[in-house]
């Protein structure tokens, strides 16, 4: 390869990534899916639900989310759950840490600058959040905007795996430490943890599916470098690869 192809091929690469990450974060794309309207009033999540429908479980996990009281902070001081949204039969689910301020308002996953940057990824790869699956390891919003705590991971964490095993997809994004560590059952930086697959597992009697883990897009609001934009390019373009998606300069 001479130095004209190398020169060619970087300056193509830089700009996959300022198509990726740069612009407004105005959302574009068509609308994503409503996650099922909850019902009020159960304490904490039910057994596993081997062999159901995808969308009947994942809508009776928003309403056992709707209805628990584990977490008696978080319980009172929400204003509405946040179980998720997408496609029951994603191919690919994207799991954060917990909803914030936007997200304890409107009850969806990932609507606020964090998010709207989630969907310009999303958008990148070729696809829409309806084509995806989109939640967090915590459904309420913890006060203030505080890092989870043990015991409330640890509450919320039978309805994450039962998403999980209900729609079976092919490949989990773990956004940031909280949640590429509480899926990996580890505890480790992010920066350790990224730029390679993962096994999640469902049970012994299923296969694991990979898991990538990446920054965080709130972490890369508050140090939007060119180093980090490149890395979590990196690790979507990995993923993409492991589903088969054409990459930008494919299409």
């Amino acid at each position: 390869m001479d130095d004209a192809t190398d020169i060619r091929k970087a300056i193509r690469q830089h700009a996959e990534m300022e198509r990726f990450f740069t612009g407004d974060f105005t959302v574009r794309g068509a609308a994503p899916a409503q996650a099922a309207t909850p019902a009020q009033g159960s304490t904490g999540p039910a057994a596993a639900d081997d062999g159901a429908d995808p969308a009947a479980v994942l809508a009776a996990v928003a309403e056992e989310v709707a209805r628990c009281t584990l977490c008696e902070e978080l319980a009172a001081t929400r204003n509405h759950v946040v179980p998720g949204e997408g496609s029951p039969r994603a191919r690919l689910v994207f799991v954060g840490e917990a909803p914030g301020a936007d997200e304890d308002a409107q009850g969806r996953p990932f609507v606020g600058r964090a998010g709207q940057l989630l969907t310009k990824i999303i958008t990148a790869m070729g696809l829409q959040r309806s084509d995806v699956f989109i939640c967090n390891t915590l459904k309420c919003r913890p006060p203030g905007n505080r890092d989870p705590r043990p015991e409330e991971k640890a509450n919320c964490r039978p309805f994450l795996r039962r998403q999980l095993e209900a729609i079976r997809p092919e490949i989990i994004v773990g956004l940031g430490a909280h949640a590429a560590n509480g899926l990996l059952e580890v505890n480790l930086p992010i920066g350790r943890l990224r730029g390679r697959f993962h096994e999640y597992s469902f049970s012994p009697e299923r296969p694991p599916v990979k898991l990538m883990a990446t920054y965080h897009p709130a972490y890369l609001l508050r140090s939007y470098s060119p180093e980090n934009r490149r890395r979590v390019w990196e690790d979507m373009q990995m993923v993409m690869t492991e589903l088969g998606l054409p990459s930008p300069e494919q299409k």
